[in-house]
């Protein structure tokens, strides 16, 4: 493990977190690769491509009005060399109407190229109730 791989990634994510809380496109989906291939919480099984994932950050980002909610909790980074993978829960949600915010789970995967790093996968889901079929948005760390 490399101790200043772990901190690139961990900027990384802090700065792609305060991009999603601004609503910046430009600056959300910077560290994508063109290759990333995404399996979001919403809308499609998958996304394949940085042209196809920003267009769904932009509907996405034009559901969301008013202030948000988009929090980490519990954040491991493992990374060596030119691979990391990193894994958290985000609490997201309105902010002006918290019983609607729920836990997700995120895995992202990334690859040093070029001396920066890239995001080639993102996963991001919710546990479900099997019997309801039903996310579960409020089971809490």
């Amino acid at each position: 493990m490399s101790s200043t791989a772990e901190t690139e990634i961990h900027q990384l994510i802090a700065r792609w977190m305060q991009a999603v809380r601004d609503r910046d496109i430009p600056s959300i989906i910077a560290p994508y690769a063109d290759d990333i291939v995404a399996f979001d919480a919403i809308q499609a099984l998958q996304f394949k491509g940085k042209a196809n994932y920003q267009a769904h950050w932009e509907m996405c980002m034009g559901l969301c009005t008013g202030p948000m909610v988009f929090e980490l909790a519990e954040l491991t980074v493992h990374a060596a060399d030119d691979l990391a993978l990193a894994h958290w829960l985000n609490r997201c949600g309105p902010a002006d109407n918290e019983s609607q915010c729920g836990f997700m789970r995120a895995t992202v995967g990334y690859r040093r190229q070029g001396g920066q790093w890239q995001v080639i996968h993102e996963h991001w889901s919710a546990p479900f109730d099997m019997q309801t079929q039903k996310a579960l948005f409020d089971l809490k760390p």
